[in-house]
């Protein structure tokens, strides 16, 4: 399978308790759907109501507990059994700042305590929901907080961040180190005098961070945070209430919640957009999820013999299509979107679930807000029951509109197919057929261009996107090497400055594609991971950005501040449907090695009324011959020069190796 094998089955590794194989049989079908908007907490100062969808159930136990972990239960009741599947009680009274668990009794076995799967605010380590007033967690003026608004997706440019990683760093100037509040510092500077944190990112010019994963997981034992275990937080264990790892309070369940909030409406003041990345592919364990203790084997696919099905490769993987799955899923992005304004959702390992579902979703945020990203992983790890047509996969991507896909053929064609480490790509100088056509296909946006050989393209012989809005155009993320690393690995005889060559080509080349751009954290700042490829548990020391690298690496930074406002100033670099690429981008037939096309800027409203694009993957320096007439040189040989572009005339020109052009007239 040429696909990114997704870093959550590799998470895995920690997770053997959840690899073990457990027989799960049930008539599913006859499962109620629950359709009203009551399930889990109802608070008032008067009375709590709490209601849990447990069809299966015999008996559901509740407990009440004082704190969030510890002690013994203050009240012990019996659930009511009530309509559709549900269970009920009532307690009495204003129990703002107790906690509660649910124990269900399923074919005569009591299971353990569970604070259910539809909580939204839990103790430290998640073990305990709690009882509060949302309305008590909102921080000043957050009524006035709203999602950013959006004209067209291929105007986000996103940047893709660990709360760690970005802040977690002694020379950050970050108070707040790894936490939610790390984002709501300004004025924050590195020992350069350098501007780092939100500032760095509005300096950068990036419309939207996307954050690894910021519900509540598995992996880190939030009552020892002095420890600094870092995980990326591909485990989920409550997929309603913010990790608290990332909080000043992990045992106060309202700090964590603010503290989010607090997060949001910083970044939105400074018009920067929140893209939360969600894992309702999979959860951290089997039989002891939330999900499995309140309904078993419902909430997860089986195989013929009723063992747990692992498409995620992490022991597990949810059953999407089940009525009650896909409405939980939902209910649950727009709880996120409501509560706490969130811009955008990427899915991980979005090829598990099915296409209806993903159609739901994305049609009940858009009554929430179009303005709304989603996103997501068109691959899987390993075979799932779920039939190939209903796969929310990138070759299926021209099912579901709105919705888009990470491209790995435009990836792996710049630096290198990602399964042999020692490969490189376009951008590195492997400068085959097949990795040009690869990059022409992603310049287009991954639509129908009838410039584009299909056959030659990395992995997709066919368009996987109705517009550019549906693609995700990049070349490093989270997962496997960082740029910086990948191309030290497979350009050893390359020098130092070659190298950067390359890394800045690669970005070029990703901005200036048709679709939606995505920048791992610390690129723009050349960063290295030490060429270790899988860094999902390691230290701090291997995946912090270290921010002296601002002032060493100050052109690198310089060029990508550059190209980004570049794009963001001129929509002939995003254009948002097809049928605006097919008429106005042209490709233009150039030497082994390079890519040469037009883009009619006049037609989309752009003020450079043509615009000329060369890539050149080759090493050495390449002839080319320009359209004829008078241009604006603001890039090339490894220099962005915006404000003082380059006048040229006439047609021979010689354009550097492992570089872009970029031109105007």
């Amino acid at each position: 399978m040429k696909t990114l094998l997704k870093v959550a089955a590799i998470v895995c590794g920690v997770m053997t308790m959840a690899c073990k194989t457990q027989t799960i049989v049930g008539d599913y079908a006859t499962y109620p759907e629950y359709k009203k908007n009551d399930l889990g907490l109802t608070y008032t100062p008067e009375k709590s109501t709490l209601r849990l969808w447990a069809p299966s159930a015999e008996a559901v136990t509740l407990r009440i507990y004082a704190e969030g972990v510890g002690g013994e239960a203050i009240e012990t009741l019996a659930m009511q059994k009530s309509t559709k599947g549900t269970w009920v009680a009532t307690l009495e009274g204003d129990r703002k700042g107790q906690f509660y668990t649910y124990q269900v009794t399923v074919d005569g076995k009591v299971l353990d305590e569970t604070p259910g799967v539809w909580n939204k605010a839990v103790g430290v380590n998640g073990v305990r929901a709690a009882i509060i007033d949302m309305a008590d967690t909102n921080p000043e003026g957050w009524e006035q907080d709203k999602q950013i608004e959006v004209k067209n997706f291929t105007d986000i440019v996103i940047y893709e961040m660990h709360h760690r990683d970005f802040s977690i760093a002694p020379n950050s100037g970050i108070t707040n180190k790894g936490k939610f509040l790390a984002l709501t510092e300004q004025g924050t500077l590195t020992p350069e005098g350098l501007k780092s944190g939100i500032d760095h990112l509005k300096e950068l010019g990036i419309t939207h961070v996307h954050i690894l994963p910021s519900y509540d997981y598995g992996s880190v034992n939030e009552a020892r945070l002095e420890d600094n275990t870092y995980n990326w937080g591909y485990d989920p264990k409550n997929y309603n209430a913010p990790e608290g790892g990332y909080s000043t309070d992990p045992y106060t369940p309202e700090v964590r919640i603010r503290e989010m909030k607090q997060m949001v409406q910083a970044l939105h003041e400074a018009g920067i957009g929140v893209i939360m990345d969600v894992v309702y592919n999979h959860t951290f364990v089997n039989d002891g999820s939330n999900f499995s203790l309140t309904v078993p084997g419902y909430y997860y696919r089986q195989t013929e013999d009723g063992d747990y099905s692992n498409a995620s490769g992490c022991g597990n993987e949810t059953a999407s299509e089940r009525p009650m799955v896909r409405r939980y899923f939902t209910e649950s992005v727009k709880y996120w979107a409501k509560e706490y304004h969130i811009d955008g959702f990427r899915f991980d390992l979005m090829a598990i679930h099915d296409i209806e579902t993903m159609l739901q979703i994305r049609a009940e945020l858009d009554k929430i807000s179009p303005s709304i990203f989603v996103y997501g992983e068109g691959w899987m790890a390993s075979s799932t029951p779920l039939p190939a047509e209903q796969q929310a996969s990138k070759h299926n991507g021209l099912k579901f509109p709105r919705i888009a896909v990470f491209s790995d053929d435009i990836r792996d064609g710049l630096r290198g197919e990602w399964m042999s480490a020692g490969e490189g790509g376009f951008a590195t100088g492997k400068v085959t057929a097949r990795q040009k056509e690869s990059i022409k296909f992603g310049v287009v946006g991954a639509g129908q261009h009838p410039q584009v050989d299909y056959n030659l393209v990395n992995y997709s012989s066919a368009p996987y996107a109705n517009n550019p809005t549906e693609v995700i155009n990049y070349v490093s993320c989270h997962d496997d090497e960082c740029l910086r690393d990948k191309i030290d690995m497979v350009a050893k005889d390359a020098t130092p400055e070659q190298r950067k060559r390359m890394d800045l080509l690669a970005q070029t080349i990703v901005v200036t594609s048709q679709g939606v751009p995505f920048i791992f954290c610390g690129e723009e700042l050349y960063r290295t991971k030490g060429h270790i490829r899988n860094t999902y548990n390691l230290p701090d020391e291997i995946n912090r950005m270290d921010w002296s690298h601002k002032a060493k690496y100050a052109d690198v930074f310089a060029y990508y501040k550059q190209l980004i406002a570049m794009r963001r100033n001129h929509p002939a670099f995003r254009m948002a449907t097809n049928e605006q690429v097919v008429d106005n981008l042209k490709f233009i037939d150039s030497p082994e090695g390079t890519v040469m096309y037009t883009i009619n800027g006049a037609a989309v409203g752009d003020t450079w009324n043509e615009i000329l694009v060369i890539y050149n993957g080759n090493r050495e320096g390449v002839d080319m011959v320009f359209p004829e007439g008078e241009w604006n040189l603001v890039c090339e040989d490894g220099r962005m020069q915006l404000d003082a572009p380059r006048p040229f005339k006439g047609s021979d020109f010689y354009v550097h190796g492992t570089s872009a052009i970029i031109a105007y007239r």
